[in-house]
């Protein structure tokens, strides 16, 4: 199974007249990461909301959007009743009777309701009720989340094993050039000898020690192999149960560029040179997938 890092999971829950969304965005990062942002104070569960979304979704930088509506007007304004009617009482009853007015009535009350504390918003502070209605929806979607980069893991993860076993069978195309390009390297040092030196001055002995010597530079045997090995482990890696694994691939994608890399420097055949190239461009395919890869 393979993880994306990008993905979108949105759930919400309604209970007792409140209504609980979680939103929640990923994208690629190299270290978990988490900004939340809601319209609630939540106080002491905030680091446990944050704790249980990182639990789940272990890498990728995630925004988290939490709000909760209370249709039931429980976190409306509240009026200080009690207050208001005394001052009210005190203030009209100190009112020359004859200039009472009904109209009046009402200018005073909206002035009373001007003095600091008279109004007062509703507490936002999310209780013990409120944290268990809301792990609901957080679970939910980091379930949606989860499902998302499942899926966009799946499609990655054929496009990663694609390129993989691409850069495998382009080495095995290498080997009907081998035996061509140390014959073509034989030939030119003889061309190159002959031309200069002439062949009488060259002692044979000496010669073929060189020649070895020179071919045993060009061996690229050691680099097929692990090559190859890198490959397989990289496929195998990738075809394992782990949700976690792009650390692991990362790292055995760069072995793989060093094989390559020391397998185009030692290759001196614009045939193997070709393959090379083919393999690199499979390579940042690669690279480019794992960016994205939890």
């Amino acid at each position: 199974m393979l993880l994306s890092m990008t993905g979108y999971g949105r759930a919400t829950h309604s209970h007792a007249g409140k209504t609980y969304t979680v939103e929640i965005r990923s994208l690629n990062s190299k270290q978990n990461d988490l900004r939340l942002r809601s319209s609630q104070h939540l106080h002491k569960y905030e680091m446990d909301l944050r704790r249980l979304i990182l639990d789940q979704v272990q890498r990728g930088k995630m925004e988290v959007n939490v709000d909760i509506a209370d249709e039931s007007g429980g976190g409306g304004v509240k009026i200080n009743t009690v207050l208001l009617n005394r001052l009210y009482g005190e203030v009209w009853g100190a009112i020359n009777p004859e200039v009472q007015k009904p109209g009046h009535a009402e200018g005073l009350y909206a002035a009373l309701l001007r003095i600091p504390g008279m109004v007062e918003a509703g507490s936002n502070r999310l209780e013990e009720s409120d944290w268990e209605q809301l792990k609901i929806a957080a679970n939910n979607a980091v379930a949606h989340l989860n499902e998302y980069r499942t899926q966009e893991g799946e499609v990655m993860a054929k496009d990663l094993a694609a390129s993989a076993k691409g850069i495998a069978d382009l080495l095995e195309e290498v080997a009907p050039y081998e035996e061509v390009r140390v014959e073509s390297v034989r030939t030119r040092m003889e061309k190159h000898l002959k031309d200069y030196l002439g062949r009488g001055n060259v002692d044979k002995n000496r010669y073929e020690q060189e020649i070895l010597f020179y071919l045993e530079k060009m061996d690229i045997n050691e680099e097929k192999v692990r090559l190859k090995q890198n490959c397989e482990y990289f496929l195998e890696i990738l075809g394992n149960e782990d949700s976690v694994k792009g650390r692991k691939l990362n790292f055995i994608s760069q072995e793989i560029g060093r094989e390559v890399n020391t397998l185009g420097a030692k290759a001196y055949a614009a045939e193997i040179q070709k393959l090379v190239v083919n393999m690199k461009e499979h390579l940042e395919m690669i690279k480019e997938q794992l960016a994205n890869v939890a």
